[in-house]
């Protein structure tokens, strides 16, 4: 069935490139609703007419530089909401309403564990009403010049990701995991954004990052790590990407029974690939999804005991 949070949840944090400080807060929402956000400054400005609603969906991402960013008809936008978006796909969140009072989602601390952590700590409530999953039937691929990204058929969901970066701190490094029974919490919920020294000294002159610390990315140069405490897995960079790929693949408005494969890929393939597999007939369907296939899915079975042994 389909689950909602049990109470308000709230969050305290600074954008990660505006670096204003923002208050965020996820809502229970009805069945069938799906994940929505609310730009509540927008909301509470009664001179401002646009509609503060954004959905999370494939088709309202625009282009964004480093994160993934969306916008109604309107105009109003929400970005780096990447991390939130992973957090409810993994715990098996299917409707939410989430506030917030900027532009930009909080980095908190650079990964999902703390949307993840605040979640399981709230606890889900069933809904009366059948999760739908999508279901991909043939395969479609998306080719850049120095990325691909694919989805293709599976029986549940899973994630393989290559990663190539010339510092030998990240280097080359690959990883493959199903993401049901808590996969997810376990695996990658802890593993934080990362960035080269030489990045962000480029995004700060150019007005990014201003909310980005050591504490909240891990941030490398050459083959040190500069962040204090290190890695918090060996492959953490690697990690990271599949994290980010199933908060991006979420915004398909459902779980997929598929399997995504990235090679260094990026939200705005990701996008680009969800966008190419919708307008491909005969590459998916919604099913409604039975005990046998739910328990396939990233959120099933998900418990504070899994968050403990990725911590």
């Amino acid at each position: 069935m389909q689950s909602t949070v049990a109470k308000r949840i709230r969050f305290d944090g600074v954008g990660l490139h505006s670096g204003a400080p923002v208050r965020m807060e996820v809502l229970p929402a009805p069945v069938n609703s799906g994940i929505t956000f609310l730009r509540s400054d927008i909301e509470a400005d009664a001179t401002d007419m646009r509609d503060a609603l954004i959905p999370a969906r494939w088709d309202a991402v625009v282009p964004s530089q480093l994160c993934t960013l969306i916008r109604n008809d309107d105009g109003v936008e929400l970005s780096t909401i990447e991390h939130i978006m992973a957090a409810l796909a993994g715990c098996g969140i299917g409707n939410a309403v989430i506030t917030v009072d900027g532009p930009e989602v909080p980095i908190l601390d650079g990964s999902a564990a703390p949307f993840v952590d605040a979640i399981l700590a709230a606890g889900l409530r069933r809904q009366d009403g059948p999760t739908r999953a999508l279901k991909i039937l043939k395969p479609v691929e998306l080719v850049t010049d120095n990325a691909r990204a694919r989805l293709e058929p599976s029986d549940t969901m899973e994630i393989d990701f290559h990663i190539d970066f010339a510092d030998p701190a990240i280097g080359v490094q690959d990883k493959h995991l199903v993401m049901a029974n808590g996969a997810f919490v376990r695996e990658l919920s802890n593993c934080r954004t990362f960035c080269r020294k030489a990045d962000v000294d480029y995004m700060r002159e150019n007005g990014l990052a201003l909310g980005g610390t050591f504490e909240n990315a891990v941030v490398v140069d050459g083959d040190a790590v500069l962040s204090p405490g290190g890695l918090r897995h060996d492959d953490e960079p690697v990690r990271h990407k599949m994290l980010d790929a199933l908060g991006d693949l979420y915004l398909a408005g459902a779980p997929i029974l598929g399997r995504y494969v990235g090679e260094k890929a990026g939200h705005a393939v990701t996008n680009k690939l969800l966008r190419k597999l919708f307008d491909t007939p005969g590459a998916w369907a919604f099913v409604t999804v039975d005990a046998a296939t739910a328990a396939r899915l990233p959120g099933a079975g998900v418990s504070p005991a899994d968050l403990a042994v990725c911590a």
